[in-house]
């Protein structure tokens, strides 16, 4: 069987690129991590490859899976049989925003006046 090639277009801190991180932790899969953040022509490829800007973007044996959460590549790669399903949890949410831009709470306000 041939080895599967992941390249993962991911900034260095980001909850959805540290989210397929984990994905790929979980299944023990080799992929080229491409920072799109520090390498200029990292990002470039990314862009020509999926045509748009968002991350992250992740190309599995060819096919591009762009601006996408851990959830979304692991539940492709589960549906095309890159990988079988197991009951390892991720190290990290596979499903999270960058912390700025998490929501923030906000204070409840019940019709009080101060």
């Amino acid at each position: 069987m041939s080895q599967t090639k992941i390249i993962a277009y991911l900034k260095p801190s980001c909850g959805w690129s540290q989210g397929v991180r984990a994905v790929m932790r979980k299944y023990q899969l080799a992929f080229e991590d491409r920072d799109i953040i520090n390498d200029p022509l990292q990002r470039q490829e990314m862009i020509e490859k999926s045509g748009q800007m968002l991350s992250p973007c992740v190309e599995i044996n060819g096919h591009m899976l762009a601006d996408v959460s851990g959830e979304e590549v692991e539940a492709w790669m589960l549906a095309n049989k890159v990988v079988q399903p197991n009951d390892v949890k991720p190290d990290a949410p596979i499903n999270q925003p960058c912390a700025h831009e998490m929501p923030q709470a906000a204070p409840l306000n019940f019709g009080l006046r101060r």
